[in-house]
């Protein structure tokens, strides 16, 4: 008969091994299994009405934007969002390759992430949290959504040049508590300084479903220069890009079938304070979100409004010579470019922010669709 020490070590012992065995398992189903084609990979924040007139059935998966911490839990904010999470997981039924993830996070919604994964004890409580929700609503895994660990970012949020470590820590407890069956995948921001100084990218691949790369927001709302918030490729006078940041992420050997490349549903509208070459690479200042159904119906050309085309950068922009108003954002061939990127470069597909901003027939979903499965 063991004594209760060398029991208490057998235990240790064998819940080691089934660790262990959970992530060599993992590992192998990661690096042997390829599915068919590229994901179509959605964030969703609206209600459970609203889901009903998208193309659902194009999407490999959604992910539920967003859950909250309180405390050191994740939380579901009221009984409508639950009920929009049962509607997307009752979706399911209808598409049943369908993967339904809940969110942490967004801009602005990790106050208290530094605090809570600063500790064991924070960590654990909130992957038990995590393994409720999950179970209770019987999706599919978790979406990190943490802008932006280790730097400052959002006004006013703590963060700590610990967070990087904190994270890897969390996703790897993460991993030994979900199986190698459910999702786990991170946003990660697909520009400087974020991209190269906030994850430890080599560290938590191997436990990860998908890195989603937020190739948009390249330039923001301090950027005193019209650019391309989305561009495909870097030209003579922007750096950052999606194909940058990929190059980036070759460099730190991350499996490729493990990333995705961001569209977005929105455009970045800036005023110019002079009037040249179209308006791109002008002198400008930030002023407001315009979403691409806007643009469509009221960023026209009989409106003053004139497309562009700019092939180096595999990106569309409009500009207002009358006004000098400046939209940087996707559009039917900027989408296709990317998709077409997607599958030369052999990535797990392309995400998009967010479903709510298209239009529910003919917008650019449809385009992914089609371009990402002929």
């Amino acid at each position: 008969m063991l004594s209760p020490v060398s029991c208490d070590n057998f235990y240790k012992t064998d819940r080691l091994l089934v660790r262990k065995f959970i992530l060599i398992t993992y590992f192998f189903i990661s690096f042997f299994i390829q599915v068919s084609g590229q994901n179509l990979i959605a964030y969703y924040s609206g209600n459970a009405r609203q889901i009903s007139a998208y193309p659902v059935s194009k999407l490999s998966e959604i992910i539920y934007s967003f859950c909250q911490l309180r405390g050191n839990r994740l939380m579901v904010g009221n009984h409508a969002d639950s009920l929009t999470i049962q509607t997307l997981v009752g979706m399911k039924k209808r598409n049943t390759s369908l993967k339904i993830l809940l969110c942490l996070g967004g801009w602005g919604g990790c106050k208290t992430c530094s605090e809570v994964f600063s500790t064991e004890s924070g960590r654990t409580e909130f992957i038990e949290s995590v393994v409720e929700l999950i179970n209770y609503f019987h999706t599919d895994g978790i979406d990190l959504d943490w802008e932006f660990p280790s730097m400052e970012a959002y006004p006013g949020h703590p963060f700590s040049k610990e967070d990087k470590q904190h994270l890897s820590q969390l996703i790897k407890d993460l991993r030994n508590r979900l199986g190698p069956s459910r999702e786990i995948s991170i946003v990660c921001a697909g520009f400087s300084p974020y991209l190269e100084g906030s994850l430890d990218l080599p560290s938590i691949a191997p436990y990860l479903s998908r890195i989603n790369l937020m190739t948009y927001d390249l330039i923001g709302s301090h950027t005193h220069f019209s650019g391309h918030h989305s561009a495909l490729y870097s030209t003579a006078w922007q750096v950052g890009s999606a194909d940058r940041a990929i190059r980036y992420l070759d460099s730190l050997k991350i499996p490729r079938n493990k990333i995705a490349i961001g569209v977005a549903l929105y455009g970045r509208l800036y005023q110019l304070s002079e009037n040249h070459d179209h308006g791109l690479n002008q002198p400008a200042q930030f002023e407001k979100f315009v979403t691409d159904k806007q643009i469509r119906v009221q960023y026209t050309e009989s409106a003053g409004y004139k497309t562009f085309w700019d092939p180096e950068a595999q990106a569309a922009y409009k500009y207002n010579d009358r006004n000098k108003k400046f939209i940087s954002y996707d559009e039917k061939r900027s989408v296709v470019a990317k998709v077409n990127y997607v599958k030369e470069k052999g990535l797990d597909g392309i995400f998009f922010w967010e479903l709510r901003l298209d239009n529910p027939h003919g917008g650019l979903v449809d385009v992914m669709a089609k371009q990402i499965n002929p």
